[in-house]
């Protein structure tokens, strides 16, 4: 990254050298969540850091090891001159230092959409910038003409990769209603088949959550779309921080299942009618990070996939998906745009400064 940086050289009136340049912000702070603590503050503060600034990263305090002491510690082992990296522990007062400290000219934070307002909040009232890297509700589409078992691969992966505690976690599963019958039935019994346990045994698909509170979460959101008459097709039980693979079927635009995100393994199916229903369902709610097509026509899938309000968008793929080189964000309560990676790391680690050279004093009236 250091070796890419570009600016302009603009046109001007004679005699005058016209420049806009890139330049570091100075002192950044990063707040990283819990869900992939190392991979999610790395890819934070390693750009920050390569455009030139200082970082103090507050990761969350329940991964504060992975998330920070591990970081710190293989920049050590890198080279990195001491002072300008950092590691705050500790929980929001924390956080809201950062954002109050004047010292400090950024603010990135992922984490949830709650956290995440306040954050924003926090940091405007001292003109800071802030990128905002939130939540999902992030929807799979599984068109009519589509490969089924891709489909099927894709849903599971989307949804139960993590135990669903992931922002691009795939939370609704829309599939065409001349396909759902049997499109459920397999994803029933290809998630009854996932195994459960210790996430250490490379055997193991599904690991526990990262609380109780997360836990107790899940399963009251399952419970409120059953009662509001939600199909139970497999899953559904609890003990302590392990929570089953679950199906939904038969979820509504009522119901919580599908208005919240679950951050738990849990699918949530609902059926469309044709292809503007589909994409008015995907819409439907607040959030706009990721969102996957899975059809035979790439361009009738490239059509659902222009209406759709979401930084991401995925043919024939799932939605939890990234890449060093992409920029990666979400709209809505998704964040503030492109928050992170490729060229969206210039823009947001770095400022424009415009810069002019006269080589002679013009002739002023006074």
């Amino acid at each position: 990254m250091p070796h890419q940086a570009q600016g302009l050289v603009l046109p001007t009136t004679p005699g005058r050298i016209n420049m806009a340049r890139r330049r570091p912000i100075g002192v950044v702070g990063i707040i990283s969540p819990f869900n992939f603590p190392l991979y999610l503050a790395m890819r934070a503060v390693a750009p920050a850091l390569a455009v030139g600034n200082a970082v103090i990263l507050k990761p969350d305090p329940r991964t504060a090891i992975c998330g920070g002491l591990v970081i710190a510690r293989l920049f050590e082992l890198a080279g990195l001159p001491s002072g300008l990296l950092h590691v705050l522990p500790g929980g929001s007062e924390a956080g809201e230092a950062l954002c109050s400290d004047p010292e400090v000219g950024m603010i990135q934070f992922t984490g949830s959409t709650g956290a995440g307002r306040m954050v924003g909040q926090n940091a405007s009232r001292h003109l800071k910038k802030v990128s905002l890297e939130l939540g999902g509700k992030n929807s799979i589409i599984v068109l009519d003409d589509a490969d089924i078992d891709l489909a099927l691969r894709n849903v599971a992966w989307g949804v139960f990769l993590h135990q669903g505690q992931i922002c691009m976690s795939a939370g609704r599963v829309l599939v065409h209603e001349a396909i759902a019958e049997d499109f459920v039935k397999a994803l029933g019994e290809k998630a009854a088949a996932l195994p459960m346990g210790d996430p250490t045994d490379e055997n193991v698909a599904i690991g526990p959550l990262i609380n109780q509170r997360q836990a107790d979460h899940v399963a009251k959101v399952v419970q409120e779309s059953l009662d509001a008459g939600a199909t139970l097709v497999t899953g559904g039980q609890g003990e302590k921080l392990f929570y089953t693979p679950t199906v939904l079927a038969g979820v509504t635009p009522e119901m919580s299942a599908f208005r919240e995100e679950i951050f738990g393994p849990v699918a949530v199916v609902t059926t469309f009618a044709d292809d503007a229903e589909a994409v008015k369902l995907a819409n439907q709610t607040e959030y706009g990070l990721s969102a996957a097509i899975q059809s035979r026509n790439v361009s009738r899938a490239m059509a659902i996939g222009e209406q759709l309000q979401t930084g991401l968008l995925h043919i024939n793929d799932q939605t939890v998906n990234d890449e060093v080189v992409n920029p990666f964000g979400g709209v809505g309560a998704s964040g503030n745009g492109s928050a992170i990676g490729g060229p969206a790391n210039w823009e947001e680690f770095t400022e424009w400064q415009w810069v002019t050279i006269k080589g002679e004093a013009p002739a002023y009236p006074f």
